[in-house]
């Protein structure tokens, strides 16, 4: 019998969440989110601008526009930045679409382990699993431990694995 390789579910999830952060419009960071339950997506979110909102790049947001200047630290003047974030999206399309994404298991896989708002939004929907790639500076790690969210961490370098090996089946087609 031949070896057969494929991604497991969170690696497979994360890439969705990878895929969905190519849609982001904001200018400072790029952040996929992804709610799955039972193995099927719900919804997916990135973050930017507000619909019929400028987006972000094109001077949408004067906040991120200052923190591209240099005007302003990372973290700093949050509660002035216009985009929505990846995961609060992935949250609002479930109420927008009247799925209810928190209960019975539902896990939300991220680029960024979720800020502070973002995190309380989850908790607050039910969201008890939380599958990162990357660690965010503003994340309130107490308050996660406090409501029983469970943090695990992907290894970047398999999610980079099964990215290049889809890149390179274009690669290869002439």
């Amino acid at each position: 019998m031949s070896s057969f390789d494929r991604p497991n579910w969170d690696e497979y999830f994360m890439l969705q969440a990878e895929l969905a952060k190519l849609r982001s419009n904001c200018m400072t960071r790029q952040v996929g989110a992804v709610i799955v339950r039972n193995h099927r997506q719900l919804a997916t979110g990135y973050n930017g601008t507000p619909p019929g909102i400028k987006n972000c790049f094109e001077g949408g947001c004067k906040r991120c526009q200052l923190r591209m200047e240099g005007k302003i630290e990372s973290g700093a003047s949050l509660d002035r930045c216009l985009c929505n974030h990846a995961e609060a999206n992935a949250i609002m399309h479930c109420a927008i679409l009247g799925i209810e994404a928190g209960i019975k298991g539902a896990i939300l896989y991220t680029t960024f382990v979720p800020c502070l708002e973002c995190t309380k939004m989850a908790i607050t929907i039910g969201i008890r699993k939380f599958v990162c790639l990357d660690a965010y500076p503003e994340t309130d790690y107490d308050l996660l431990e406090e409501a029983g969210v469970e943090v695990i961490s992907l290894d970047k370098n398999r999610i980079t694995k099964w990215a290049k090996e889809l890149v390179s089946k274009y690669d290869n087609s002439e």
